[in-house]
C-alpha cells in the first residue's frame, strides 16, 4: 500500500509517496520521494554539437493522448502536447507527489553572484564551473541540490545550468530554440532516476542529462551542451580570481549547506521506484564516472581507475582528448548531512588536447599536487586545463563535454557507450 509522508519546501507543503526508508525535511530544505516501490525509465539519444541554437525535428513515436493514470492525476493544468513525444509515457515516474508538481523544487530565475572573495564557502566544496566568452561562474552543488534548475546569462548567451542530485549529473545548455530563449523548471517528474525539466514557453518536457525535448510541441529537439565541470571551490577561486559565484541569497531558502540526501550515494542501486529494469552491471550502480561525449561516440571513465592513473590520453570521436583526476579531497555533495563534510572523492574533467594545431601527450608532474605536464613542450598544467608555467603558460584547453555522473544513470542514457576498463585501453 502507498503511504504519504507532508514534506516541506520552504513553505510549501508536498505529499510524496514513501516507504519504510526515512527521509527527514525542514523549513530550510527539499526532499524528494524516496519510495521503496519497483519501476522506473529508458534510454534516450545524444546531445547535440551545433554552435547554432537547434531547431525542432519530428517525434518519433506514434500519437497519443492516453497518460498512464498517476501522471493523469498530476498534470490536469498542464497544457503540454502529450501526442508529440519521443518515449513512452510509461517511462515517466512521479518524484514529487502534488497537485502540480511543476517547480515545487523552485529553479532560480533571478540568480544573484558574489565575488570569489566574499563567497562563504569551504574550500572542498563542490560546484558546477561554467564560463562563456571568459566570464567564469561557479554554482555550487549545495544550493544546486535545493534547485535543480538555474535560468542564467551569462557573456550575452542564454544558459541554464542544471544538475540531478539522484544522478549526480550536471549539464549546461545553451537555451536558445528557433530563436526563441526558453526558461526551463523542474517538471516534478523523473526518467531513468533523471531530472526531467519543463520549458515554460511551450511546456515539453525535457531530459536532463542529454537536453533533449521527449514530449511536447519541441519533441525530437535537443539542446546545445555548453561543456562545463564539477571542481572544488578552492580550484575555481584559484584559477578564476575575477570569476562569479551564486549567491545563496535567493530569497526562496533561509539557509544552504544541508544535504536532503544523506547516505545517498552510498545506496548499492538507484531508487527502484524511478528506475526500470536492472542498472548495467559492470559496474557498481552509484560508481562516478566521468562519462565524455564527442560526436557519436561515448565513454565513461570510472573514478576508481582514473584515481589509479591520474591522468588519460584518448581519441574519441575523432577528436584526441585527455581525462584528468585529482582534487582527492573534494566533498561528496550527497554523504554526510552537510555537503562541506561529505568524504573525500575527488573530481574528473576531460578536455581536448589539441592546442594551437599541436596535440599534446600528458602525464603527471613528478612533483604530483594536480599537476600534469605535457612531453611536448614541457608546460606545466592544473587540473582546470589551464597552462600554469612553461612555453604554454597562459594557455587553456578545451573542455569537451562530459558529466561526472553515476554509472547506472550514465549507462542508462549511453547505452552504446564503452567503458574505459583500465591504461590498456
Amino acid at each position: 500500500m502507498r503511504r504519504f509522508r507532508i514534506i516541506f519546501v520552504g513553505t510549501i507543503v508536498v505529499l510524496a509517496a514513501c516507504s519504510g526508508t526515512d527521509v527527514t525535511a525542514g523549513p530550510s530544505q527539499r526532499q524528494e520521494a524516496v519510495p521503496q516501490e519497483p519501476s522506473a525509465p529508458s534510454t534516450t539519444p545524444s546531445v547535440s554539437s551545433s554552435t547554432e541554437p537547434p531547431t525542432a525535428t519530428a517525434p518519433s513515436i506514434a500519437p497519443t493522448t492516453v497518460l498512464p493514470v498517476l501522471l493523469a492525476e498530476v498534470t490536469t493544468e498542464w497544457n503540454t502536447d502529450w501526442s508529440k513525444r519521443t518515449i513512452d509515457l510509461e517511462d515517466f515516474r512521479v518524484g514529487v507527489f502534488f497537485s502540480d508538481p511543476r517547480d515545487v523544487i523552485p529553479p532560480l530565475d533571478t540568480p544573484t553572484f558574489t565575488s570569489v572573495a566574499e563567497a562563504d564557502l569551504e574550500g572542498r566544496e563542490p560546484g558546477i564551473v561554467v564560463e562563456v566568452a571568459d566570464n567564469a561562474r561557479f554554482y555550487p552543488l549545495r544550493i544546486l541540490n535545493l534547485h535543480e534548475v538555474v535560468n542564467d546569462e551569462i557573456g550575452g548567451t542564454f544558459v541554464a545550468v542544471t544538475y540531478c542530485p539522484l544522478c549526480n549529473s550536471a549539464v549546461a545548455f545553451d537555451r536558445r530554440v528557433n530563436g526563441e530563449v526558453l526558461t526551463f523548471g523542474t517538471s516534478g517528474l523523473l526518467r531513468n532516476s533523471d531530472l526531467v525539466m519543463w520549458d515554460r514557453n511551450t511546456e515539453s518536457l525535457w531530459q536532463q542529462i542529454t537536453g533533449e525535448a521527449v514530449v511536447g510541441e519541441l519533441a525530437g529537439t535537443t539542446l546545445e551542451i555548453l561543456p562545463s565541470s564539477i571542481v572544488r571551490f578552492s580550484d575555481f577561486a584559484g584559477a578564476y580570481p575575477p570569476g562569479l559565484v551564486l549567491s545563496p541569497d535567493t530569497g526562496i531558502f533561509g539557509a544552504y549547506g544541508v544535504n536532503p540526501y544523506v547516505g545517498y550515494s552510498s545506496a548499492e542501486a538507484p531508487n527502484p521506484a524511478f528506475f526500470r529494469g536492472e542498472p548495467d552491471d559492470r559496474l557498481p550502480a552509484l560508481e562516478r564516472v566521468i562519462g565524455v561525449n564527442l560526436g557519436t561516440e561515448d565513454k565513461a571513465y570510472p573514478f576508481t581507475e582514473m584515481a589509479e592513473i591520474r591522468v588519460f590520453n584518448d581519441v574519441l570521436g575523432g577528436e584526441s582528448i585527455v581525462v584528468f583526476w585529482g582534487a582527492a579531497d573534494t566533498a561528496d555533495a550527497l554523504d554526510a548531512n552537510r555537503v562541506e563534510t561529505g568524504r573525500a572523492i575527488g573530481t574528473g574533467s576531460a578536455f581536448l588536447r589539441t592546442v594551437d594545431g599541436r596535440t599534446l601527450t600528458f602525464v603527471l608532474a613528478e612533483s604530483d599536487g594536480d599537476l600534469y605536464l605535457d612531453l611536448e613542450t614541457g608546460s606545466t598544467w592544473n587540473l582546470l586545463g589551464h597552462g600554469i608555467a612553461g612555453p604554454l603558460d597562459g594557455s587553456r584547453l578545451q573542455l569537451a563535454v562530459h558529466t561526472n555522473s553515476f554509472w547506472f544513470a550514465w549507462s542508462a542514457f549511453h547505452p552504446d557507450g564503452i567503458l574505459f576498463t583500465g591504461d590498456s585501453d
